[in-house]
């Protein structure tokens, strides 16, 4: 039977948003600030360093991206199962997108570590700083497994509009992170400095206690998953599991989407020389000062618009949603204009390196300039992921990247005398695009009056 989540009042509505922005938020910041005081300890040993810092993360975002679209299926499932009181539906959805990720990670992990020198060669670079990513990349995936268990966690919990959690666990794991940072890196105190290693090392470790305590979060006996560890757990169900796959794989073509034209994009810009790929590195660094908080709006957008059309109130659906865009947009005005009038300042506290400033100030100056398309955009896409219209953001990513991004970067090298800027101002171009691509499907789709995919994947499977 259907639970109503109606909530009158809009000052309820805003409460139980912000019970879950601000956890989200706070949990984007805490990770922000961990890779940024992780990322300037890795600027103050070379640009080397950065660089292959960078090249590494382009793969391993790769298998993230594939994740993030299954978490999303997990999420969608959730929040309609709990919007409308499906517990039995909720534990399964849970419980099979766990156990399945775990295999799957396992697999890739392995490819990732052995194979790791045949796929950084592909972006044919200097020997060193090929040689630094394979070291960097093959000690990183050793984390992997730890970071599906993560974000399954993280997702199925902010599902069921508990935020809070999923932040605490995110606060030990990157306090870890930034101690061990410090320590293997540097070698303080007599201890052995291992460079670059010791960053990797330190970020494993840190992943590994955070999918420790997520595990424990779900199977404790006050846990949602605390009556169901038994032998059955282990049991795949695939009709489930290909149920989860198929709604979140659209999210993670689209994840992929931004990954592949990542690599794309740094192969172009290593045209330019190590140094603007570290500049770029280090501002994406710098960048989610902006973006990061703006993702727990989306986030949330997801999920209180999937718990609305669980419980078959689309008026709370628009409540929210209304909501949750004026916020994230008073929110990026005053990020936004760190990145616009503070750019020197931001770089200069991620390297000490001048050349590698002058190059990231003028990347962080046009990025923003359009972080209110970007982050209003990342709000309708959630909304409608919610929906279950997941194939809208994946065909909007899709466009704006290998339409936009890619091909005019590339012709603007090969082609014309230009500068790294030319770069960033086609990366303008098209966030702006994918901002009105995106308002227009999403008013183009009924999003309020849509039959929750729990619904539809149940009558299929009864079919």
């Amino acid at each position: 039977m259907a639970t109503s989540l109606q909530i009158p009042s809009k000052i309820e509505v805003r409460r139980k948003i912000l019970s879950m922005i601000l956890p989200i938020t706070m949990e984007n910041v805490l990770q922000m600030s961990a890779g940024f005081v992780t990322m300037a300890m890795i600027g103050r040993i070379s640009a080397v360093a950065v660089a292959a810092v960078g090249i590494s993360m382009r793969i391993t975002q790769i298998i993230w991206a594939l994740f993030r679209g299954v978490t999303t299926g997990a999420t969608v499932f959730v929040a309609q199962s709990y919007g409308s009181g499906n517990l039995i539906k909720l534990k399964k959805v849970i419980q099979q997108t766990l156990l399945s990720s775990i295999i799957l990670v396992l697999i890739l992990q392995q490819l990732l570590f052995w194979f790791a020198p045949q796929i950084l060669n592909f972006f044919k670079g200097d020997p060193t700083l090929i040689e630094s990513g394979i070291m960097y990349l093959r000690t990183l995936s050793w984390g992997l497994p730890f970071v599906a268990v993560i974000q399954v966690v993280a997702g199925v919990l902010q599902g069921m509009g508990n935020a809070k959690t999923p932040m605490k666990i995110a606060l030990i794991m990157n306090v870890i992170n930034m101690i061990l940072s410090y320590t293997f890196i540097f070698g303080p105190l007599g201890l052995p400095a291992m460079g670059l290693r010791g960053a990797a090392v330190a970020l494993v470790v840190a992943q590994s206690v955070a999918a420790l305590l997520g595990i424990y979060v779900l199977f404790n006996r006050h846990g949602i998953l605390g009556t169901v560890f038994n032998r059955s757990f282990f049991k795949l169900d695939m009709k489930q599991v290909i149920q989860v796959y198929r709604v979140g794989s659209p999210t993670a073509v689209e994840s992929i989407f931004w990954q592949v034209s990542s690599i794309a994009l740094t192969m172009i810009i290593l045209d330019f020389g190590e140094v603007s790929l570290a500049a770029y590195q280090l501002g994406l660094q710098a960048e989610s000062i902006s973006y990061m908080p703006a993702m727990g709006f989306s986030v949330a957008s997801t999920a209180f618009i999937g718990q609305a059309l669980g419980a078959k109130d689309p008026q709370l659906g628009k409540r929210y949603l209304k909501e949750i865009v004026t916020g994230s947009f008073l929110i990026t005005i005053f990020s936004a204009s760190v990145l616009i009038f503070f750019p020197a300042f931001i770089m200069r506290l991620l390297t000490d390196q001048q050349e590698i400033i002058d190059v990231g100030i003028k990347y962080l100056f046009f990025m923003g300039l359009v972080q209110i398309p970007q982050n209003m955009a990342g709000v309708l896409n959630g909304a409608l992921r919610g929906a279950g219209f997941t194939r809208v953001p994946m065909i909007v990513a899709g466009t704006g990247l290998w339409l936009i991004r890619i091909p005019f970067s590339y012709i603007l090298v090969q082609f014309f005398d230009v500068g790294i800027t030319a770069i960033w101002i086609v990366m303008c171009f098209d966030l702006v695009f994918r901002f009105i691509l995106s308002f227009t499907l999403y008013k183009r789709k009924n999003i309020y009056e849509q039959e929750p995919v729990i619904e539809k994947m149940t009558v299929k499977s009864e079919g």
